[in-house]
């Protein structure tokens, strides 16, 4: 797909762009708006379209359920393989359309890979996650970043007390949740390790303050969040903490998320999950 139409589809998603000025510049590019309209599925998400794991798989727990946060009650998703066997808990935390049916299978995922997954939905003290994704991500522009981070660190006293937690807890985010794993790596002394899928980096001031190793992972052709590596990295390296950075050549922002056809790449996204688990088991297995 032309890059340029990902570049604005991205923008939309992110800056955001009202839906009609999204549509009408979309228009120019591909000529009509009747082009536009017949390429629109193409960008846009299909949550059950793209599912890997589904709900009711006899082999794992998935319920929602709800942990007392910082500043309201913090509904959840949790997926864990059946037994009784003490595993590593990890925070899955959404993008910025909130905690969807793709974040949901993610954490399937995980549970499979022998984690007590737990994804929050950190739109809960607005009233939780709308199915609609622009309100999504509308919401998350009014969340207190900084009551966020604190509901996120009651996630992983949630997690470190569950009755199948073995006491270490991780978190891997993926977009806006990147960023987030990145300000609780910086606030949370408690993380034990953490994943970032193409997330806008901490303030490099408090780089200081991160001691959970982290795997850093992003998209070759995201210009937006990639113009902040190389200070933070250098950042990183200044500190002396571990961290391991993997960009991956001519894929867009999102190439984890097989619901949106346009960006996902099925090569990269396999290899980083590969990543994502060798290194979460790594640094929280007992």
């Amino acid at each position: 797909m032309n890059q340029e139409i990902i570049n604005l589809y991205d923008e939309y998603t992110h800056a955001p762009l009202e839906r009609r000025i999204f549509l009408a510049r979309l228009a120019e590019i591909t000529g009509s708006m009747t082009a536009a309209l017949a390429l629109l599925p193409l960008l846009e998400t299909r949550q059950v379209h793209a599912q890997q794991i589904v709900p009711t798989d006899e082999r794992l727990i998935a319920e929602r359920t709800m942990y007392k946060g910082a500043t309201a009650d913090i509904k959840c998703y949790i997926a864990v393989p059946k037994g009784s066997e003490k595993l590593p808990a990890v925070l899955v935390i959404h993008e910025n359309r909130g905690l969807n049916a793709h974040i949901e299978d993610v954490a399937r995922r995980l549970a499979l890979a022998g984690f007590l997954a737990i994804a929050p939905d950190l739109l809960s003290p607005l009233g939780g996650t709308p199915t609609n994704e622009d309100s999504a991500r509308e919401l998350i522009g009014k969340l207190v970043a900084v009551d966020t981070v604190r509901n996120l660190i009651a996630g992983i006293e949630y997690g470190t007390k569950h009755q199948r937690s073995n006491g270490k807890v991780g978190a891997v985010g993926f977009c806006w949740g990147g960023g987030m794993v990145g300000e609780l790596a910086v606030n949370a002394s408690t993380l034990g390790a953490g994943v970032v899928y193409y997330g806008r980096q901490p303030k490099l001031t408090e780089v200081d303050k991160i001691s959970a190793p982290l795997l850093l992972q992003y998209a070759g052709l995201d210009t937006r969040i990639n113009e902040g590596i190389p200070a933070f990295e250098e950042a990183l390296k200044k500190a002396q903490k571990k961290y391991t950075v993997h960009v991956y050549d001519g894929v867009n922002h999102a190439f984890n998320n097989d619901t949106s056809p346009a960006r996902y790449n099925k090569q990269a996204a396999e290899l980083a999950w590969q990543r994502t688990i060798a290194f979460l088991q790594q640094h929280l297995k007992v």
